[in-house]
């Protein structure tokens, strides 16, 4: 969000181009960014994979330990067998804790995959937001540099990129405009720069 939020501020820095609403961006400016971007999304896979695995760890502890509580049950079972010779409730008490167990474990392992599940899914969403976002801010920049070149030979109408808790890039104020103002975050007040 910080690099998408730069690649903003380029554009709303840049220099307004006289009786248009374009703006001039530094190119090379705007390729880093883009080129931090790809860098920064792996990250996110990469987090995704770390959680997939601590998933699958809780799962291997959680087999582990039916395995222990079964050995234990087996032990149980046999020391009764061997010492009063109660062999019907034995097994019948061996089979009810292994059953538990077997409960036991496939509650822990439920639990680990909806939570893996559940954090894979946010993950994803927010990938896509943001790889739309770059979409989009690649199409304006194309878009208004064909103008630019003059390979187009009417305005083409730009894509509306709308950020959920900013203004419209029609919205953008033109060179020669009013400073913009910054709102400070926690200052609460809004001072031009």
């Amino acid at each position: 969000m910080f690099l998408l939020e730069r690649l903003e501020s380029l554009v709303a820095t840049g220099t307004g181009v006289p009786t248009t609403r374009k703006v001039l961006v530094d190119k090379d400016a705007v390729l880093e960014l883009i080129d931090q971007l790809r860098v920064a999304v792996p990250e996110e896979i990469h987090a995704a994979k770390r959680i997939n695995a601590e998933g699958e760890r809780i799962i291997e502890k959680a087999n582990e330990e039916a395995s222990r509580i079964a050995a234990r049950a087996q032990e149980q079972a046999t020391y009764l067998i061997g010492e009063r010779g109660l062999t019907e409730t034995a097994l019948a008490e061996g089979r009810r804790i292994v059953a538990e167990a077997n409960e036991a474990a496939d509650g822990v392992r439920l639990g680990a995959d909806g939570y893996a599940a559940q954090i894979l899914e946010s993950l994803e969403a927010e990938v896509r937001k943001a790889l739309s976002g770059i979409e989009k801010g690649i199409d304006v920049l194309e878009v208004r540099q064909a103008e630019l070149r003059g390979d187009v030979a009417e305005p083409v109408a730009v894509p509306v990129m709308r950020d959920a808790d900013g203004p419209d890039v029609g919205e953008w104020p033109e060179a020669g405009d009013t400073a913009p103002a910054f709102e400070e975050e926690g200052a609460g007040q809004t001072v031009p720069r």
